[in-house]
């Protein structure tokens, strides 16, 4: 299941070794042959079930504590300033923590750089929910966000490094996986919290997820280690160096990554207001809240595969901002009445987040451009997604409606789509670099 990409000699000079490389065999006989192809086979079904588990990581961190957050300010007293730090945490881990990833694996397998970013998630959430202190609770948040950012990076790369054939495939099983712990997490957080009776269960359980997301990239990182022990000086010393920054593609890829996430961080925050400001009990609007989620999950498997077989994305660029656009305005004129299409337009329109993780992968030519493209074009975006639930926020309380908000997403949607007819056609980083 490894592709040329994973293995050619360009590739194996820009990192140590790749998790999933077989442990060579006696090439020159029928049995050593077979048995090559069944150690590949092998180690890219546990990189493909590795990559599954983390991505069921990546947000359920983020998303229970935003569903207890009431529960954690009154538990640790959290005053309104670390209680905004809080929510603001993982857009700056993210940005910051991302921007290191290139840089890591320049240095450590990829397999490696997982197994302690997947530790530090499962500790620092067992960490904050047995601490009594402010401090130490955010300390120990960033600790979990910083496995998290990490992992956010290395997911594209490990696509292009071990099933290069099949970027649309893969991308879209790992998001729909990303997408399902979002959700199940938002969704079960609160209530496993009442079932015992502590808002430190709801949110510390998610640990044993990331406890056995460890697992599979142990054995993967054993077979880097030893193969780096026998790879020559000459294989290892050159270092293919990629910079997006000094690209106009990678700075497109930043623009849509960010305008994109900061729609997306702002329907999570304020969509349920809206609902409830149209006339919805709480406990329906957070309902439609969570049909954008769960709608989503298919979008999330479609999607990749259907952009990694089109020569260009121009169509799905713009039917992306056309059902956004929909949503948005009928948000505006009729919140009420058309709330079930409005959710659907905006799952739909949400999907510009798994286009855009698979665009990653199939705008760079080696594991090393996409490494490079994935880590530019999150940090920078994550830096603009930040924006997003704080101006909707400012612009909400200053006009008292939702008028100007929608208008500021429009806005951002309209930046969005240029970024997007940019990486709409077929180019390579490695080529502007």
């Amino acid at each position: 299941m490894h592709g040329k990409s994973g293995h050619g000699s360009a590739e194996g000079a820009s990192f140590p070794e790749s998790a999933g490389a077989s442990v060579p065999g006696s090439a020159g006989t029928g049995s050593g042959a077979g048995a090559a192809a069944g150690s590949a086979v092998r180690g890219g079904v546990l990189v493909l079930v590795g990559m599954l588990l983390v991505a069921l990581n990546l947000r359920a961190a983020v998303t229970s504590l935003g569903a207890l957050l009431d529960e954690v300010r009154t538990g640790l007293e959290l005053s309104g300033a670390m209680a905004g730090l809080v929510t603001t945490l993982p857009t700056i881990a993210f940005a910051g923590l991302g921007a290191l990833t290139p840089w890591l694996v320049r240095r450590v397998a990829p397999a490696r750089v997982l197994v302690v970013a997947m530790v530090a998630l499962a500790a620092g959430q067992v960490l904050r929910v047995v601490t009594g202190s402010a401090l130490v609770f955010v300390l120990t948040s960033a600790l979990a966000l910083a496995g998290i950012a990490v992992a956010n990076i290395l997911l594209p790369m490990l696509v292009k490094q071990h099933f290069p054939h099949r970027t649309g495939l893969v991308t879209g099983a790992y998001t729909m996986a990303l997408t399902v712990g979002t959700t199940v997490a938002a969704a079960s957080a609160v209530p496993i919290a009442h079932a015992v009776g502590s808002w430190r269960v709801g949110l510390g359980v998610w640990a044993g997820l990331a406890a056995v997301a460890v697992l599979p990239w142990v054995p993967l990182a054993l077979r880097a280690r030893a193969a780096a022990r026998r790879a020559t000086p000459t294989a290892t010393a050159t270092r293919i160096r990629v910079r997006p920054a000094r690209t106009r593609l990678g700075w497109a890829m930043a623009v849509y990554f960010g305008a994109q996430s900061l729609s997306g961080y702002a329907i999570m925050g304020w969509l349920a207001q809206l609902f409830r400001d149209a006339g919805y009990q709480p406990e329906t609007a957070g309902l439609l809240l969570a049909g954008v989620t769960a709608l989503g999950v298919p979008i999330a498997l479609l999607m990749p595969t259907l952009a990694g077989r089109m020569r260009t994305l121009r169509p799905v660029v713009l039917s992306l901002t056309a059902a956004s656009t929909l949503a948005y305005l009928g948000l505006a004129v009729s919140p009420h009445d058309g709330a079930l299409l409005w959710v659907a337009l905006l799952a739909l329109g949400q999907g510009a987040f798994p286009l855009i993780l698979t665009t990653i992968g199939l705008r760079a030519r080696t594991a090393e451009g996409t490494v490079a493209l994935s880590a530019f074009a999150q940090s920078t975006g994550y830096v603009i997604a930040a924006l997003g639930p704080l101006l909707v926020g400012v612009l909400y309380e200053a006009t008292g409606g939702w008028t100007a908000p929608i208008g500021f997403l429009l806005a951002a949607l309209t930046v969005q789509t240029g970024a997007g007819l940019v990486i709409a056609r077929p180019r390579y980083v490695e080529d502007e670099a």
